[in-house]
C-alpha cells in the first residue's frame, strides 16, 4: 500500500461541497466523497464543531486526515469526516461562531480560513489493506462502532437499501420500533440489531449474513423479518411497559415464535410478576413467560441471616439425607445451600419461614443445577 502526505487548502475542499441526505456529502470539486457508505453520519456536538473552526481561525494545526484514492479519479474520506463537514458547513453558512457567520467576516478573515492548509495522507491499496489501516487510525477520535466497520466491507445495493430502512433519522424501523430498541439509528445500532436477530435465526454471524447478501439488489427479506418480530411482540404483549425496551426480541421470536400464547393470560401473569418482590429482574418477565425458565427473573436469594436461622433451626441436618438414611446427615453451614421449601413457582416466598438448608448434592439435584 502506498501512502503519501499532501497539503490541501480549505478553499479546495469546500469547492463543489454538496450535502445530500440520500447521496451523502461531496467536496473538492466533486472528487472527494466526504461521507462514503462506511462512514457514520455527522455526529459532532456543537462544542466539538466549534472547536474545529476556532482551531482553523487561530491557525493552530488540526490532526491529519486520511483519504483513499478510489482509482477512478476521485477520493473517499477515510478519517476526518467530522472535521471536514464542520469546516464545509461553516463556510457554507450552516452555523455561526461567536454570532458571526462566514459571510459576516471580512474578506481577509475569509481568506485566512480558506487558505488554511490541511495535512492529508492519501493511500492506495487493496480493500483489505485499506480496512486494516482504517481500524488502526479509528482508535483515535469518535470511534466507529463495529457495524459501521462492517458496512465498510459489505457495501453495495443491498446495504444501501438496508440503510434506507434502518439507518436514517425518522426511518421506518425507528417509527415502528423505537420503543423496543436501544441505540442510535444513525450510528447503525438499529441495523446491527436487526442483523443480529436474523443472523441468529439462520445460524450466521452478522458478517456472514452480510457477506451472503452483499450483492442482493434489495434488503426486503430483512425488513419483512424485522416487521414480523415487532408484530409478534405487539400481538402477544399488547400492553407496553418500559421494561420491554432493549430486550432481544428477535432472538425470542426465533425460539418461541411458532408457539401459541394467550395474550390475556400473559398480561394477567405480568401484572402479578411485576408486583412480586422476589422478582429482581422485571425485564426478564417476558422471556420467563415464553420459556418457563426462572433464571430470567433473578429470583431474590436468601440472605445470609435467613440461611443462618434455617441452619440453626435444623441443627445442621439435611432432611433429604435423613430421608434417604444416609450415614452423613450433619454438615457445616458452608457445606449447605439454601432452598425454597415451597418452590417460588408454586407461590413460595423468599422468607426465613420458607427456607431450608440442604447439602449441596441434594440442593443441586432438586434444582437440576
Amino acid at each position: 500500500m502506498q501512502i503519501e502526505l499532501y497539503e490541501i487548502k480549505i478553499r479546495d475542499i469546500v469547492d463543489g461541497y454538496v450535502d445530500s441526505q440520500e447521496n451523502g456529502v461531496v467536496g473538492y470539486g466533486g472528487k472527494l466523497n466526504i461521507r462514503p457508505a462506511f462512514q457514520r453520519e455527522f455526529v459532532y456536538k456543537e462544542k466539538q464543531r466549534n472547536a474545529v473552526i476556532e482551531t482553523v481561525v487561530k491557525g493552530f494545526p488540526l490532526n491529519v486526515m486520511y483519504w483513499v484514492d478510489d482509482e477512478k479519479g476521485g477520493f473517499e474520506l477515510l478519517d476526518g469526516q467530522q472535521r471536514t463537514i464542520s469546516i464545509c458547513q461553516y463556510v457554507n453558512g450552516d452555523f455561526s461562531l461567536d454570532s458571526r457567520a462566514f459571510h459576516n467576516l471580512t474578506k481577509s478573515e475569509q481568506d485566512q480560513i480558506l487558505d488554511y492548509t490541511l495535512m492529508v495522507y492519501i493511500c492506495n491499496g487493496t480493500d483489505k489493506e485499506k480496512l486494516d489501516w482504517f481500524e488502526i487510525i479509528n482508535i483515535a477520535g469518535v470511534q466507529l462502532k463495529q457495524q459501521e466497520l462492517n458496512n465498510a466491507i459489505y457495501t453495495g445495493e443491498w446495504l444501501t437499501d438496508a440503510k434506507r430502512y434502518f439507518s436514517k433519522n425518522g426511518c421506518v424501523a425507528y417509527l415502528l420500533a423505537n420503543k423496543y430498541l436501544n441505540g442510535e439509528v444513525n450510528r447503525q445500532d438499529y441495523l446491527e440489531t436487526a442483523l443480529r436477530w436474523i443472523s441468529a435465526r439462520d445460524g450466521y454471524t452478522i458478517k456472514d449474513y452480510m457477506s451472503v447478501h452483499q450483492h442482493d439488489s434489495h434488503a426486503t427479506p430483512l425488513w419483512q423479518y424485522f416487521q414480523s418480530v415487532v408484530n409478534w411482540v405487539q400481538t402477544i404483549f399488547p400492553k407496553y411497559r418500559k421494561e420491554m425496551k432493549g430486550l432481544e426480541w428477535g432472538l425470542m421470536y426465533n425460539k418461541y415464535g411458532n408457539n401459541v400464547y394467550n395474550p390475556q393470560e400473559l398480561e394477567q401473569k405480568i401484572v402479578l410478576l411485576m408486583q412480586d418482590d422476589d422478582v429482581t429482574k422485571r425485564s426478564g418477565i417476558y422471556e420467563y413467560l415464553l420459556s418457563g425458565n426462572e433464571k430470567h427473573l433473578n429470583i431474590r436469594a436468601f440472605t445470609d441471616n435467613q440461611k443462618r436461622q434455617a441452619y440453626e433451626r435444623q441443627q445442621g441436618i439435611c432432611p433429604h439425607c435423613v430421608a434417604e438414611h444416609r450415614e452423613k446427615t450433619h454438615y457445616e453451614i458452608d457445606e449447605m445451600e439454601a432452598d425454597h421449601i415451597t418452590p417460588w413457582c408454586e407461590g413460595g416466598k423468599t422468607s426465613v419461614e420458607n427456607c431450608q438448608m440442604l447439602c449441596k448434592e441434594h440442593n443441586r439435584r432438586k434444582s437440576n443445577k
